[in-house]
């Protein structure tokens, strides 16, 4: 596997994704060694200077004014990241940290820290080796960077604190350090600062996201258009000429790949002549482009966000190309907690409009034909009736994580940080919300294929064919009530697994944002 290198450019949101899900090895440019020496070699000219300097040679936040003597700074730093952190909860994933650990070295080779090379190798160091911090739930508000969660991988660097070897061991970093011939780091000025004051835990997160969604905003076309054919829809409302009519471009995308999937459909073709009178498909159907095309379009304006903070140098005080150490406010977490909180609003839309489309094939007054819940024997059996209520369960508590955690701010550190991003916490709930879009869909991916088959002997288009032929390698098709629940799990690992997306590639460019 190649290195990711890590130095003055921007990493890409693959390169991110190759890293801290992919677990490509990261290497630091010579370009990045040479900026992180000067820059050093600027803050020891300053630790030696008589006149403080914040991060350098005092104390922090509200005791930012308290000049620090020079025997006491290592233990300033030490005390900083042990009191720092402070998290509480279950620990996140392995890959949010392992994007925390990245981003953080990102910016530590940026040149704008005035950390020593000797700490960015051995962060590099800990990340190949698999070492992943015990990182909680709790601990950011989103500004002064996500401080609890990066001060538990700093504590870590230093040899305290408990990790996750490369085999999920929980371990003292210690030991584990010690297996991988790394030593602990005995921290200098302005080092403990650097490593805790970015936004890195919700930027990994935003990345992440961004990804997922890409993929089930695809997935959600699919599904939309099997219920188009299980509730023997129109395909005429996707043509492009239509679309044109409002140039967003995300909706022209959303409707070119519905008519796509509905190409060559035996059970569209069967109801398209003069004798239909159907006039116009319900929202749910009719509008499926113009909801999923304003989900990517929102999708699109997060990736500019994240790729924006990736080309970042998220600290404070940062070092400049001139040697001048100044205090920013670049680590207030805002433009990526808002655009996090916004991702959460498409999600939870595009989710209720696959519940509707689910509940409308299990009406009979509604579903042209089909069986009361698709049920093999209506009232012996209840085929898929509770399913549909697990998707309205879910999309209840979507609306509910669609409410915004960046309106919310609570005053800390004296009233010094009187006002914060609570951008980790939009970014956890997003991370949720993922999760059960990921689990509508699948629900109605297994009802609409359940319509499907029902509609025999006609049969539908390709695409929706080869996803049918997918699905029934591990969830039966039409008959008796059965144990439904592992075939939701099976779905949502199908879609998951990206085994749906590589047969749509065969149908249409899916990835061609």
């Amino acid at each position: 596997m190649s290195h990711v290198p890590v130095g003055l450019k921007p990493l890409s949101r693959a390169q991110v994704l190759a890293v801290v899900r992919g677990g490509a090895p990261v290497e630091i440019t010579a370009e990045a060694r040479e900026a992180v020496a000067a820059a050093r070699a600027h803050i020891e000219a300053l630790a030696a200077a008589e006149t403080p300097t914040y991060g350098v040679s005092t104390g922090f936040g509200a005791l930012a004014t308290k000049h620090i003597p020079l025997d006491r700074r290592a233990a300033l730093q030490r005390s900083l990241i042990r009191s720092h952190a402070a998290g509480a909860g279950p620990e996140v994933e392995a890959e949010v940290v392992r994007g925390l650990m990245l981003l953080r070295l990102r910016t530590l080779a940026s040149g704008h820290t005035g950390v020593r090379l000797s700490t960015v190798d051995t962060l590099a160091g800990m990340l190949n080796a698999g070492i992943v911090p015990v990182v909680h739930e709790y601990g950011s508000l989103g500004c002064s960077g996500d401080l609890a969660p990066l001060s538990s991988i700093a504590l870590a660097l230093i040899g305290e604190g408990q990790v996750r070897d490369g085999s999920g061991e929980l371990r003292d970093a210690s030991e584990a350090l010690y297996e991988a011939g790394l030593e602990p780091v005995q921290l200098a000025e302005k080092e403990g600062l650097a490593l805790i004051n970015g936004t890195d835990g919700m930027l990994g997160m935003l990345v992440m996201a961004c990804a997922d969604l890409a993929e089930l905003f695809d997935i959600a076309d699919l599904t939309a258009a099997m219920s188009v054919e299980a509730l023997l829809g129109t395909d005429r409302v996707f043509a492009p000429e239509l679309h044109s009519l409002r140039p967003h471009p995300g909706q022209a995308l959303s409707a070119s790949r519905m008519a796509a999937f509905l190409r060559d459909s035996g059970i569209v073709a069967s109801h398209r002549g003069p004798d239909c009178n159907r006039v116009q498909d319900a929202y749910s159907l009719r509008c499926a482009p113009q909801v999923h095309g304003a989900a990517r379009d929102s999708l699109t304006h997060a990736e500019t966000v994240a790729e924006r903070e990736l080309a970042s140098a998220i600290d404070n005080p940062v070092v400049l190309a001139d040697g001048r150490v100044e205090s920013n406010g670049n680590f207030h977490g805002a433009p990526v907690a808002y655009v996090l909180d916004f991702l959460a609003i498409p999600l939870a839309d595009v989710a209720s409009m696959a519940e509707r489309r689910t509940d409308r094939m299990l009406d009979k007054a509604r579903s042209h034909g089909l069986p009361p819940f698709l049920a093999d024997d209506p009232g012996v059996d209840s085929g898929h009736m509770i399913a549909q209520y697990t998707q309205a369960a879910i999309v209840s508590e979507l609306k509910r994580l669609a409410v915004p955690a960046s309106v919310d701010s609570i005053p800390s550190s004296a009233m010094q940080e009187d006002h914060v991003s609570m951008g980790w916490s939009a970014a956890r709930k997003l991370r949720k919300a993922i999760d059960g879009l990921r689990t509508v869909l699948a629900i109605e991916l297994l009802t609409a294929a359940r319509a499907l088959d029902m509609r025999a002997p006609l049969q539908p288009g390709p695409a929706s064919a080869g996803v049918l032929a997918l699905l029934r390698e591990s969830a039966g098709g039409p008959g008796p009530d059965r144990h439904l629940a592992p075939e939701i799990a099976a779905a949502e690992e199908l879609i998951r697994s990206g085994a749906v997306l590589a047969h749509l590639e065969s149908i249409v460019d899916g990835r061609n944002r």
